[in-house]
């Protein structure tokens, strides 16, 4: 299977590209009128990226002293949850390999293994899909919050207009980038894995062994059927010699209506058996019975 293959590689890559990224973002504070100033602030964050506790110092320009400056915003609960998803698919994963390779025998007993790993894989696409999303939407408000000019809006220094503030040095976005990338692989590879994983499954077995009837076999049935009556009507009797001619008369019948059916609509024939024509004396008493039509409805 495609999951035993690639899920626990880009399980891995996911959750942690998520949950080991740091960002760095260098700022500095040039106080006018030679007053201090601070050319080297130093912003440090990363997972589970709680901004509201992330702080550093900055001068105020207008006497000796600094100011705590917290960043805005708290989302950790969105890349805690798509770590927390890539983790337990990875060893959900892991275990199904082992399952697959060694327990193969037993995985099938009882049509038990596979209904589960149904119903398992159902829901680590659907949670793969929305713990994607989620850290998708996290991130793009990250960055916006740790901006350098939304950071340098947050100085009071900086919102004087005679003091130059700068960033030195913005944070690397591409680690986290690429784990929403690794989190909608994900969501594609467990979503198409579920086919594979419905296919080990008695539904699908049930399906299978009691096929619908196409039409080539029903055309092949009314063949069957044809071949039958024609053969039940070319059987003679010994018994009743004088009554092979009308009974011939009577086969030629049958065949010409049925030709005539055939080439005004197309229908499937039911299964018939003709026996010979019941005949009557003059008394109209049964003197030899025979052709009995009996039709099995389809």
């Amino acid at each position: 299977m495609c999951m035993v293959i690639f899920a626990p590689i880009f399980a891995i890559c996911a959750f942690a590209t998520c949950g080991g990224y740091y960002g760095h973002l260098q700022v500095k504070v040039d106080c006018a009128g030679r007053r201090p100033s601070n050319l080297s602030i130093n912003i440090d964050f990363g997972y589970p990226f709680r901004l509201i506790d992330v702080h550093f110092k900055a001068p105020l320009c207008e006497a000796k002293r600094e100011e705590i400056i917290f960043l805005d915003g708290d989302f950790s609960s969105a890349s805690q949850f798509f770590v927390t998803v890539g983790v337990f698919a990875f060893l959900y994963s892991l275990l199904a390999t082992i399952v697959y390779v060694f327990y193969q025998n037993n995985y099938l007993k009882n049509n038990r293994g596979p209904l589960v790993d149904f119903v398992v894989t159902s829901i680590f696409s659907f949670t793969w899909l929305v713990s994607s999303c989620c850290w998708a939407k996290s991130l793009s408000d990250i960055k916006t919050a740790t901006n350098p000019t939304q950071v340098l809006l947050l100085i009071s220094a900086c919102r004087a207009h005679e003091n130059k503030c700068t960033a030195t040095q913005e944070p690397l976005w591409s680690r986290p980038n690429t784990s929403v990338v690794f989190g909608f692989v994900n969501v594609v590879l467990w979503v198409g894995n579920i086919w594979f994983v419905f296919k080990e499954t008695g539904w699908y077995k049930t399906g299978q062994r009691y096929p619908t009837r196409s039409a080539s076999g029903k055309r092949h049935s009314e063949m069957r059927q044809r071949l039958y009556i024609g053969s039940s009507f070319e059987q003679p009797d010994e018994g009743y010699g004088p009554q092979l001619s009308r009974q011939g008369s009577f086969n030629q019948q049958v065949n010409r209506q049925v030709s005539f059916n055939e080439s005004q609509v197309s229908l499937s024939l039911p299964h018939a058996y003709l026996g010979k024509p019941v005949i009557y004396d003059r008394d109209n008493k049964v003197a030899s019975q025979g052709p009995m039509i009996i039709v099995n409805e389809m």
